[in-house]
């Protein structure tokens, strides 16, 4: 236990004996006793977003604080849209907790939506435009809001679903750039003469933040809540790795991911300037990196590839950059050693869960002999690894990873088991967070990941789920068997393949299937290639030994 802190339950009112209402989400009695970190002295100061960024239209009206394409928006043009937004959703009814959802690429208006529903004391769900259109229902229902905001870019998507919204009457369903359908309506209009002047909802460390759904590509998604006290323990520990006031922070992964959201939040928070990108590409991220002097920028590992292979790298000013962030995938060494020495500031590698409970960070530039590992848990942070039985293991044995910090979520909406089911008590009686990765921590307290136990592939800093595409494979008529692993890709960093085992006399070919799965999966899920074994390696219960399967393929 790190010195000056100490284990306490959060301070929440309760409503029943085994059960509390946290803004329309029932937590069951194992989550709301969940065990958070917080100061010796039990106060904790709340950072309510909503209302610390109004005093930017004073201090700094003129500065700017977003950057989209070519546009140019002020902190106080920010905070007009924004407020107007908070303001017109509390008029249409919105109260403090509920949800509000968006499903839009990175822009000016979907961060404004972002924190016009946090003013408003609303809970923003950002949705993926990847997910398909069966997944993307499933999400929007689970998360039982009345509010639908929705790009022009994925308005194909939204058509897919718009017949299958339980809760969201026609004229809450608001194109950010365009008029959704003939019932719909668009931001602007909807805004009408909705007043700019701040109004911030009360809201407290308890109440609802945001919910990010873990998997936009699952048929089951899950919905993980955090709140504000989640939030505002991880603004304060990433502005501690500069994410000030001063920061220019290159935005290029998407909204709906956790990954964006821990560097854009700090950054908005502390008045700083986000420079969007609606999609990435490496060229155009080096030049908007020297046009606008960024300082910092939060990446994938497959981004960091992209862009230190760009033929003209070396020519583009980048000395402007601070600090640099990886996550999602472990960074490999030699991206790490190219990085260091090419590209101005340094680089940490982050390691988390979007659930939260692990927390751990590599100062790449300060330990160069542990570029394998993800680094040490951060303050407050601790981590364990677990065997099978779910015992504790010593330094230097392989289990897996399970960590608790000061950012918990509270739970899965909806998914009282699944939330269960991640959960490990410690002897002493602190609740742990169980990740499904496999690892071992050496002697110095370093942490290294060795293997997914759940088999889950990172493609592109997305997660896919191999059962998901299994399921879909072994639908085929002609397929009897069937595998899918995650194999190296230069391009992606991994990317699934599927191994097929045909049933007797089928004609079908790999290209076929290929063509066949890839129809029924989502954007993200789609497999790179099908390819035909006669059997596939099971051990004596059954389970098939994918170790084996990637073992080919990791020698290439």
């Amino acid at each position: 236990m790190p010195l000056g802190f100490e284990s306490i339950y959060s301070e929440i009112n309760f409503t029943s004996q085994n059960t509390t209402i946290i803004k329309g989400y029932e937590m069951k009695d194992y989550v709301r006793k969940m065990p958070v970190y917080a100061p010796i002295n039990k106060t904790e100061t709340l950072d309510a977003i909503g209302w610390k960024v109004q005093e930017y239209a004073r201090t700094q009206p003129d500065k700017i604080a977003l950057i989209d394409s070519d546009q140019e928006i002020t902190w106080a043009g920010f905070l007009a849209r924004a407020n107007a937004i908070a303001n017109q959703l509390r008029a249409q009814g919105l109260t403090t907790g509920d949800t509000v959802a968006g499903l839009s690429e990175n822009s000016a208006d979907f961060v404004a939506l972002y924190l016009g529903t946090l003013i408003a004391g609303g809970c923003m769900v950002p949705l993926s435009g990847m997910a398909s259109g069966e997944s993307l229902a499933l999400m929007i229902n689970d998360c039982d809001t009345r509010f639908l905001f929705v790009s022009r870019r994925n308005a194909g998507l939204y058509g897919e679903v718009r017949d299958r919204l339980d809760h969201i009457p026609p004229d809450n369903r608001i194109g950010l750039d365009f008029r959704p359908d003939d019932s719909g309506i668009s931001l602007d209009d909807w805004l009408q003469d909705a007043s700019p002047e701040p109004n911030p909802a009360e809201v407290g460390l308890d109440d609802a933040f945001n919910i990010i759904y873990s998997s936009g590509t699952t048929g089951t998604p899950k919905g993980i809540l955090h709140d504000y006290r989640f939030r505002s323990r991880q603004i304060r520990r990433m502005t501690s790795n500069g994410l000030d006031g001063d920061a220019i922070n290159l935005v290029s992964t998407p909204l709906y991911s956790n990954t964006t959201l821990v560097s854009m939040l700090p950054t908005l928070f502390n008045g700083g300037t986000l420079v969007l990108m609606a999609k990435f590409n490496a060229h155009q991220f080096l030049e908007l990196a020297e046009a606008r002097k960024v300082t910092h920028a939060m990446l994938v590992p497959v981004q960091y590839q992209r862009i230190l292979a760009e033929p003209e790298f070396d020519r583009f000013d980048l000395s402007a950059f601070r600090l640099k962030l990886s996550t999602s995938a472990p960074l490999r060494a030699r991206v790490i050693r190219e990085a260091l020495e090419r590209w101005p500031g340094n680089l940490l590698e982050v390691y988390g869960l979007t659930e939260g409970g692990i927390s751990t960070s590599l100062d790449c530039a300060r330990h160069p002999d542990k570029w394998e590992s993800v680094g040490k848990p951060t303050e407050g942070a601790e981590v364990r690894i677990l065997d099978e039985q779910g015992q504790a293991l010593p330094v230097g044995e392989i289990g897996e990873i399970a960590g608790r910090a000061g950012a918990m979520m509270r739970g899965y909406c909806n998914r009282d088991e699944q939330t269960r089911e991640m959960l490990w008590t410690s002897p002493d009686g602190e609740v742990f967070y169980k990740s499904g990765d496999m690892g071992r921590l050496d002697e110095d307290g370093f942490l290294y990941i060795l293997d997914r136990r759940k088999d889950m592939i990172i493609s592109g800093g997305f997660n896919i789920y191999a059962v998901d595409l299994e399921k879909i494979l072994l639908a085929h008529p002609e397929v009897s068997d069937a595998a899918v692993i995650g194999i190296p890709s230069d391009y992606w960093g991994e990317t699934p393949l599927g191994l097929v085992v045909k049933t007797p006399g089928a004609g079908a070919s790999a290209a076929d299937i290929l063509a066949w799965a890839n129809l029924r999966l989502g954007k993200a899920q789609r497999l790179s290639a099908v390819e035909f074994r006669d059997d596939l390696p099971r051990n004596t219960i059954g389970k098939v030994l994918k170790r084996e399967l990637r073992a080919d393929y990791l020698k290439q």
